[in-house]
C-alpha cells in the first residue's frame, strides 16, 4: 500500500514527531509502528501485579500480528463485520487493528450497554465475529432469546462460567496463536482503499432503533488532520482515555488522532476511578464528555456549603477575577489593575486546588458529545484550565467545529475545522459539508436520504445560529417541546441551569402538547437531605419529595436560576425524586443523554399528576 510521505507536526520534535499522514487506518498503524517502535504507545492497569504497564509501538506490533494471524486461521474474509464488546484496553486496540489490517469492518459496542442493543445490531449488521471481556456476555445475549445466523465465532477475554454455546465460543488464550509470523502486522493487507468501508458506529438511540452510521477511512482520517491542524499534539502528550472507544468521539479524537501524532494514551481503570487516575498519570491532554465537568463542579459546590460562607465567597471572587482576566487575555487587553494584585493569591488559594483535580499538568481539555452549560466553562476557564468545546456528530466522523485556545469563546461550540462547511436551512437547522461526512446508514437508504443530500450536505438534526463564524447550538430539532399554546422550547439550555444548582443532578424538561413546561428533578440525596432538615421534614421517607413545602421550595429555586429566560420557558410544575437515572437502568445512553421517552414512560403518572396540579405561577 502506498501512502503520503509523512510531514512535521507543528510544535513538536522533528524524529519522533512526525505527523503520519495515512491513507488508510491500518497504514497509519503500520507508519507509526515504523516510525517510532520503541517509544510509549499505552499505559494499562495490570490489577493482577496492581502496577501500571506501559507498551511500546514495536510491542503493540507484535500483539497485533497474532490477531492478525488468528483472524486468518479462522477463515474470516475481507468485508466481514467484527464487533468488540469490550471495554477500553490493550487487546481492544489490537484486536481492531488486526481487523483492520485484514479488511474487516469493525463495529463497536458500548462495553456497558443492555444486550438489548448488541442483540440488535450483530444481527443489523449480520455480524460473523465478536469479541467480548466475559463468557457472561455472551450469556446474556443467548438468554436475550434471540438467534444470531450470521455469528460464527465468540472469543471471550475471560471466562467466568460455562458456555452456552461452545462450538463458536472461545477463550481467548486458546484461541490467540503463540507462534508469530514475520511481522504481519507491519505488512499491507488486502488492499483496502481511502473511501472503503472501514466502520459501522451504531448511534446511542435515544429514539428509535440505533442506525449504523458508515464511515470510510478517509472519513476518520480527514477529521483527524482536520482537529490536529487546530490543536497539534505533542509527542511528549499524554492522553487519559475513559470515554468508551465505541462512542465516536473518543475513537477519532481520543485513539487515532494519538497514534497519528506519536502521543501516548493511558487507559484509565474505571469511571469510579476517574479522579485517583488523573492523579497518577497526571494527563496534558483530555477528551471528555460535560458530566465529567459537571461532577467535579457539583463535588467542589457541596465542599463549599460544609465550609461556609468565607469559603464560597472566596471562592466566587475567584472566578469572577479569574474570568475577567480570560477575558482580557482573548481580547489582548491588560486585565485591570486590582486583578493583576488579586490573582496571585487567588490562583494559590482557590484556582491551583481545582486545577490540581486533573493531575495539574492539563494544557488542553475538550468537552464534546453533549452540550457544555456556558457558565460552568467560564468557571473552570477562569481558574486556568485550557478547557474548549466543540461539537461534532458521528455521521461527519465526528468533529465539525471546535474552539481555539486563543479565541475561545465559552458560549459557542466555535467555528468549523479547516475544510468543513457549515450553513442553515430554512428551519434553522444545521447542514454540514465535509470530507468526513459518512457514507450513510447500513441497510438503510431511506434514512440516508432524509438526512444526506445528493450535493454532500448532512442534516443534523440541531437548530443552531453563526454568529461571527462561531456556531451557537440551541438544541434538536426532535426534542423541541411545542406547548398546547404553540411555544416552542429547547428544554437542554434550561436542564443544564438546572443541574448546575447542588441540589438537582439530573434534570428532565417536559411539556409536549401542554399548557405549560415541567420538569422532572432528580435531587442530589446529600443536599436534600439538608433541605429536608431546613424545612422539618424526614429526608429519609420518600413521601416528603411529595410534600407540598418541599416542592414550593424546589420550583422557588427554579425560578431563580431560570430569571433570564423567557416566559414561556420558566417550569412551573416539579415532581422530585432521588433514584438517578443511569445506563444500568435503562434511562441513560452509554453517551450518559437522557432517553427522554423512557423516562417519561417511568415517570408518566409524576407528570400527570404535576398537571393536575393547579397552575404554580413561577414568582419568589
Amino acid at each position: 500500500m502506498k501512502s503520503v510521505e509523512a510531514r512535521s507536526l507543528p510544535g513538536s520534535s522533528d524524529d519522533a514527531g512526525t505527523l503520519v499522514d495515512a491513507i488508510t487506518l491500518p497504514d497509519l498503524f503500520r507508519q507509526r509502528c515504523r516510525n517510532t517502535p520503541d517509544t510509549s504507545a499505552y499505559r494499562q492497569f495490570d490489577r493482577l501485579t496492581g502496577t501500571w504497564r506501559s507498551y511500546t509501538w514495536q510491542e503493540m506490533a507484535i500483539e497485533v500480528s497474532r490477531w492478525r494471524h488468528g483472524l486468518r486461521r479462522a477463515g474470516i474474509q475481507p468485508g466481514d463485520r467484527i464487533a468488540l464488546w469490550m471495554a477500553n484496553s490493550v487487546t481492544w486496540v489490537c484486536c481492531e487493528q488486526a481487523a483492520l489490517a485484514e479488511g474487516l469492518v469493525v463495529v463497536p459496542l458500548y462495553a456497558r450497554d443492555n444486550p438489548k442493543n448488541p442483540a440488535y445490531i450483530l444481527n443489523d449488521c449480520s455480524c460473523r465475529f465478536l469479541v467480548v471481556d466475559r463468557d457472561e456476555q455472551w450469556q446474556q445475549l443467548r438468554n436475550y432469546g434471540q438467534e444470531f445466523p450470521s455469528l460464527k465465532l465468540v472469543v471471550c477475554l475471560q471466562e467466568t462460567g460455562s458456555s452456552a454455546k461452545p462450538d463458536i465460543v472461545q477463550l481467548m488464550a486458546h484461541w490467540l496463536p503463540d507462534e508469530l509470523p514475520d511481522k504481519p502486522a507491519l505488512e499491507a493487507g488486502p488492499g483496502a482503499q481511502a473511501n472503503d468501508l472501514a466502520t459501522i458506529v451504531y448511534t446511542s438511540g435515544t429514539t428509535g432503533q440505533p442506525k449504523g452510521v458508515m464511515l470510510s477511512h478517509a472519513n476518520i482520517l480527514s477529521n483527524c488532520r482536520a482537529v490536529l491542524d487546530i490543536h497539534p499534539a505533542r509527542t511528549d502528550d499524554i492522553f487519559l482515555s475513559f470515554l468508551p472507544l465505541s462512542h465516536s468521539f473518543e475513537r477519532t479524537v481520543g485513539h487515532y488522532i494519538p497514534m497519528m501524532a506519536g502521543c501516548c494514551i493511558a487507559y484509565c481503570r474505571s469511571i469510579q476511578e476517574l479522579a485517583e487516575d488523573l492523579q497518577v498519570i497526571k494527563p496534558t491532554i483530555l477528551i471528555s464528555v460535560p458530566r465529567i465537568f459537571e461532577k467535579i463542579s457539583a463535588r467542589v459546590q457541596e465542599q463549599l456549603l460544609d465550609k461556609g460562607k468565607p469559603a464560597q465567597l472566596l471562592f466566587s471572587v475567584a472566578v469572577k477575577v479569574g474570568t475577567r482576566r480570560f477575558l482580557a487575555d482573548r481580547a489582548q487587553k491588560q486585565p485591570r489593575i486590582t486583578d493583576r494584585l488579586l490573582w496571585p493569591a487567588l490562583k494559590r488559594l482557590v484556582a491551583d486546588k481545582i486545577v490540581q483535580r486533573f493531575g495539574g499538568r492539563l494544557r488542553l481539555a475538550v468537552a464534546g458529545g453533549a452540550p457544555l452549560q456556558a457558565e460552568l466553562s467560564r468557571l473552570f476557564i477562569g481558574l486556568g484550565l485550557p478547557l474548549v468545546q466543540g461539537y461534532g456528530l458521528t455521521e461527519a466522523a465526528p468533529v465539525v467545529s471546535a474552539n481555539r485556545l486563543q479565541d475561545n469563546r465559552p458560549e459557542s461550540v466555535g467555528p468549523p475545522l479547516p475544510g468543513v462547511e457549515v450553513r442553515l436551512n430554512e428551519e434553522g437547522e444545521l447542514l454540514v459539508r465535509s470530507p468526513g461526512v459518512m457514507l450513510g446508514y447500513w441497510n438503510n437508504e431511506e434514512q440516508t436520504r432524509e438526512v444526506l443530500d445528493s450535493t454532500g450536505w448532512l442534516k443534523t438534526g440541531d437548530i443552531a445560529s453563526i454568529e461571527n463564524g462561531f456556531i451557537h447550538i440551541i438544541g434538536r430539532s426532535k426534542e423541541l417541546l411545542v406547548t398546547s399554546t404553540g411555544e416552542k422550547i429547547a428544554p437542554v439550555p434550561l436542564e443544564l441551569v438546572l443541574e448546575q444548582h447542588p441540589l438537582i443532578d439530573q434534570a428532565m424538561v417536559v411539556g409536549e402538547g401542554k399548557p405549560y413546561i415541567a420538569a422532572l428533578l432528580v435531587l442530589n440525596a446529600k443536599t436534600w437531605q439538608l433541605q429536608a432538615a431546613r424545612l422539618g421534614l424526614d429526608p429519609t421517607d420518600p413521601s416528603s419529595l411529595q410534600n407540598e413545602t418541599a416542592r414550593n421550595a424546589v420550583r422557588k429555586t427554579v425560578s431563580r436560576l431560570l430569571i433570564d429566560f423567557p416566559t414561556s420557558a420558566q417550569i412551573r410544575g416539579v415532581s422530585l425524586t432521588t433514584e438517578a437515572w443511569t445506563i444500568d437502568n435503562g434511562l441513560l445512553t452509554p453517551t450518559m443523554k437522557l432517553i427522554r421517552d423512557r423516562i417519561a414512560s417511568r415517570h408518566a403518572l409524576e407528570i400527570e399528576g404535576v398537571y393536575q396540579e393547579r397552575h404554580w405561577t413561577g414568582k419568589t
